[in-house]
C-alpha cells in the first residue's frame, strides 16, 4: 500500500509543481505585481501560441530538421571517437584535453564564426549541432568501454578472442546504458543548438522567429516560443527514454 501511494504520488508530484508555477505566474502578471510588457499572461501566451500556430510550426519544422542531422551526426562521430580512444592509449592521452577544452568556448561564440565561414544556409547550424551533442554521448560510452569486467575480459581472451569480439562481446553491450544517457543529454542540447545558431542568421526557424518578435516587443510570442522549445526538448529526451526501454527490456523489468 506505501509503494503504490508513493508511485502515485512521484507520478503527479511535477503536475503539481506545474500547476503551482502557473498560478503563481499568473498571479503576479494578472496582479500587475510585474508590468504585462515585462512578464505577459499565461493565458496572453497561450492565445499568443494558437494565433501563430501555423508559424511556429512551420519554424520548427526547420529547426527540428538541423537538430535531427546534427544529433544523427554528432552520435556517429562520438561513437567512432570512443572507439578509438578506447582502443588506443596514446590517442586518448592526446585527445581527451582536447575535447574537454572544446567545451570551454561558449556556443555563441561559435555559431559567428560558423555562419562566416558557411553562409546563412542549413550547414552552419548542424555543424554547431554537432558541437554541442557529440562532446556528452563521446564521454559515457568511453566510461561504458573503459568500465568493462576485467574478468570478463580476461575470459573472452582465455577462449582465443582478439580485440573486436572484446569489443563486440563486452564493451559494446556494458556500454548501451551510458550510450541512452549521453544520448538524452545531446537530445536536449540539439534543440538549443540549432536555436543558438539561428538567432546569428538565417531565414528559418525557432531562433529566427525569436529574433523577429523580440524586435517587435512582443514577449508574448517570446515566451510561447520558448515554452515550445522547452516541449521539444522534453519530447525528444522521452522518446530516448523510450528507445532504451526498447533496446534494453531487461532494465524495464527491474
Amino acid at each position: 500500500m506505501t509503494k503504490k501511494y508513493q508511485s502515485i504520488t512521484s507520478k503527479i508530484a511535477p503536475a503539481v509543481s506545474l500547476l503551482v508555477l502557473a498560478g503563481v505566474w499568473l498571479f503576479v502578471s494578472e496582479g500587475e505585481i510585474v508590468p504585462s510588457y515585462m512578464l505577459p499572461s499565461p493565458v496572453d501566451v497561450v492565445r499568443a501560441f494558437v494565433a501563430d500556430f501555423s508559424v511556429l510550426m512551420s519554424h520548427t519544422a526547420v529547426t527540428l530538421q538541423e537538430a535531427f542531422y546534427g544529433l544523427l551526426i554528432g552520435t556517429a562521430l562520438a561513437f567512432v571517437i570512443a572507439v578509438l580512444m578506447d582502443r588506443f592509449d596514446f590517442l586518448y592521452k592526446a585527445v581527451y584535453p582536447i575535447l574537454v577544452i572544446t567545451q570551454t568556448i561558449p556556443t555563441i561564440a561559435i555559431a559567428p564564426l560558423l555562419v562566416l565561414w558557411m553562409g546563412f544556409s542549413m550547414a552552419p547550424k548542424i555543424t554547431l549541432v554537432v558541437l554541442t551533442t557529440f562532446f556528452p554521448i563521446t564521454i559515457s560510452l568511453l566510461d561504458g568501454f573503459r568500465s568493462a569486467d576485467p574478468d570478463s575480459i580476461n575470459l573472452v581472451r582465455s577462449m582465443g578472442g582478439g580485440n573486436f569480439k572484446i569489443f563486440r562481446h563486452i564493451k559494446l553491450p556494458g556500454a548501451v546504458e551510458q550510450f541512452f544517457s549521453g544520448l538524452k543529454v545531446s537530445a536536449s542540447y540539439s534543440v538549443v543548438g540549432a536555436v543558438i545558431s539561428e538567432w546569428l542568421g538565417g531565414f528559418e526557424g525557432l531562433g529566427v522567429y525569436m529574433t523577429r518578435v523580440k524586435k517587435a516587443y512582443a514577449f508574448d510570442k517570446m515566451f510561447a516560443v520558448i515554452i515550445l522549445v522547452s516541449l521539444i526538448s522534453l519530447a525528444l529526451m522521452g522518446l530516448v527514454a523510450l528507445l532504451k526501454n526498447i533496446a534494453m527490456p531487461y532494465k524495464r523489468k527491474k
